[in-house]
């Protein structure tokens, strides 16, 4: 049994977490980052963390499916406030697909995403990038913030921007999708161990209309790890202590 951690988990979304977390140590995990998305999700990621300190550590964060301009003050207060709880800004980021422009415009998602970056920079706390079709904006906005720790999650981009994202010191985390999603294998074959990570995303269903479709939970990192062992070369129990490792640094998390 390896110790991993799955450093992207919507703990606020998943039923039976007492037996999920149970799973999960079971499997090995030693550390779960939850990320949030609003401020009822932080909300509740932060009550979770305080019931299993030491092994689940709250990101505060605002997903882009849910900005509106009118909750820009509300959301921000709500980070400031208790950022000095929290291992990370996330998940936060740009989507750039066509259903989540229509709700929030590119403006208006680069608006929060700005003020949420100066947030994770002026407490020196990582950012948990989501980038769906936005990866060459998300990366700039990062950059020119001058973040110095991001991880860009479930990396699915081009190459051109993983170089940029791997010279600038960063980060991407493997999904169990490294399993199956062409641009997410890629991405996984590119980086160099040291900028490697593992997630889960879960309760994110995988393999959706494939066979061996499942609802992720916590312990199904060791399907990211096993991916990305495969897909790398490398042995499982190494692609585990580097990307445990990494974590425990990144995100600065006791052993």
């Amino acid at each position: 049994m390896y110790q991993l951690i799955d450093t992207h988990a919507h703990l606020d979304e998943i039923e039976n977490l007492e037996q999920v977390l149970a799973q999960a140590k079971a499997a090995g995990l030693s550390a779960i980052v939850a990320v949030g998305s609003d401020i009822a999700s932080n909300q509740k990621t932060l009550d979770i963390a305080g019931k299993y300190p030491g092994f689940v550590y709250p990101a505060l964060g605002w997903h882009p499916w849910y900005i509106k301009e009118a909750e820009i003050p509300a959301n921000l207060a709500y980070i400031n406030a208790n950022i000095d709880r929290a291992v990370a800004i996330g998940e936060v980021g740009l989507d750039y697909h066509k259903r989540v422009r229509a709700v929030a415009d590119k403006e208006l998602q680069k608006r929060a995403l700005t003020e949420l970056l100066k947030i994770a920079k002026e407490h020196d706390k990582p950012a948990l990038i989501h980038s769906r079709y936005a990866w060459r904006d998300a990366f700039d906005m990062v950059k020119e913030t001058g973040l110095k720790k991001a991880v860009f999650h479930w990396y699915t981009g081009t190459s051109s921007v993983l170089r940029d994202i791997i010279d600038a010191g960063y980060y991407i985390s493997v999904t169990p999708a490294v399993a199956y999603h062409e641009e997410h294998r890629r991405a996984v074959k590119e980086t160099p161990l040291a900028r490697l990570l593992l997630e889960t995303d879960c309760p994110v269903v995988y393999a959706r209309g494939r066979e061996g479709e499942f609802k992720s939970n916590p312990a199904d990192v060791i399907r990211s790890l096993k991916g990305a062992a495969t897909l790398k070369g490398l042995s499982e129990a190494e692609i585990a202590e580097k990307t445990t490792e990494n974590a425990r640094r990144l995100f600065r998390l006791e052993k």
